[in-house]
């Protein structure tokens, strides 16, 4: 497996953590102090689409891998879990690490 795909993986993993606490916050300030709607808005929608993307990576990374469907929804579902993202990706690079190519090119049976 390329390094490529772990980094984007976790790129996105954490975008989308960041930007789910940020969606967060701005739902504290519209609900609790009736303040900030339509930056919500924006936030809320910001995240819809990074946790997009980040569900094609996740997918990528964990169609690559080889992983049971159970541990695919785990890593997708953290996505929409605050904070969750932060550990997900932490034990999924943990795990992945190891199968990551380490550079060198690759010869071709004949």
């Amino acid at each position: 497996m390329k390094r490529s795909v772990l980094t984007r993986y976790r790129v996105m993993a954490y975008v989308t953590a960041v930007m789910l606490l940020v969606l967060c916050t701005c739902m504290v300030f519209k609900y609790g102090f009736d303040t900030g709607e339509g930056l919500t808005l924006v936030v809320s929608q910001i995240h819809g689409v990074l946790y997009i993307i980040y569900l094609v990576f996740a997918f990528d990374l964990g169609s690559k891998a080889k992983w049971p469907m159970g541990k695919l929804l785990w890593v997708l579902i953290s996505g929409t879990i605050p904070t969750a993202a932060f550990f997900v990706e932490r034990k999924v690079v943990q795990e992945i690490e190891p199968l990551v190519a380490d550079g060198s090119p690759v010869t071709a049976k004949v």
